[in-house]
């Protein structure tokens, strides 16, 4: 990037980017966005908003019509990202070059890899309740021929995990059991087996266990390896317990609020 300070004017009232949850207060904090989070870039984003705000509160006036013309031909998003970096220099010009190869393979993709792809980045940066309402909305409009099985089994899969992640165990464990019925894979069936029982009791678990059409040895082999991984797991807790406690404290609030945009 060519500078970090900011070159026009600040805003008096910010532009809110819902994507995230965050007010900016000028178009480096935008270009800086729209740099970092190019999965997040859609016309949620990119509309009459933005371009009011660009016009209003920075006087930027020229660039604010351009958008404008643009958006009304229905141009790419590329040919709307690309001149609000050029307005201010904030890329070099083989960074921009760079990032316009960046958009043009992300535009090429279909609708619902696209997304995904969002939803992914979303998981990335902590953000669970935004990613789970993304992977349903790719799940809600499936059409038949759309996409393969294999990547619906992987939206599946990846609702599970997110579930997963906020303690939901037996929506987490329905969405894993989703992705096993299209696409049966062994690492699906492990992430199903391993959830069970963390709502089940011991006598639903195995009730469940018996139910599964699979090769009991199989599944003898995850629990096995599920022992394995708890038992990593207290001794890194055992490590941990020395660490402050109060700051441990904070750190899991912080990741929470972030994941839930409290």
């Amino acid at each position: 990037m060519s500078f970090d300070l900011c070159q026009v004017q600040q805003a008096e009232r910010p532009f809110y980017i819902e994507a995230i949850g965050i007010y900016i207060y000028s178009i480096e904090e935008l270009c800086y966005y729209l740099h970092e989070n190019l999965y997040l870039i859609d016309q949620s984003l990119l509309n009459q908003k933005l371009f009011d705000w660009l016009r209003d509160e920075l006087g930027l006036k020229k660039l604010a019509k351009n958008l404008q013309d643009l958006m009304e031909k229905e141009e790419s998003i590329a040919s709307l990202i690309l001149p609000i970096f050029r307005e201010t220099g904030y890329l070099t010009a083989a960074g921009m070059r760079e990032y316009a190869e960046q958009l043009a393979r992300l535009d090429v993709q279909a609708e619902d890899m696209r997304e995904k792809m969002k939803a992914d980045y979303l998981v990335r940066s902590g953000m669970y309740e935004s990613a789970e309402a993304q992977y349903r909305k790719i799940i809600r409009k499936q059409t038949p021929g759309s996409l393969s099985s294999a990547f619906f089994a992987g939206v599946w899969n990846n609702l599970g995990c997110v579930q997963a992640r906020m303690f939901r165990f037996e929506e987490a464990a329905e969405s894993f059991r989703r992705a096993w019925e299209l696409t049966p894979t062994r690492e699906t069936l492990r992430k199903y087996v391993s959830v069970l029982p963390l709502y089940l009791t011991q006598e639903e678990y195995e009730e469940k266990l018996k139910q599964l059409e699979e090769d009991q040895d199989v599944i003898r082999k995850i629990q096995e390896h599920n022992l394995q991984v708890c038992e990593k797991a207290r001794e890194a807790g055992a490590a941990q317990s020395e660490q402050d406690p109060f700051e441990e404290l904070k750190r899991l609030k912080r990741d929470y609020r972030r994941s839930a945009r409290i």
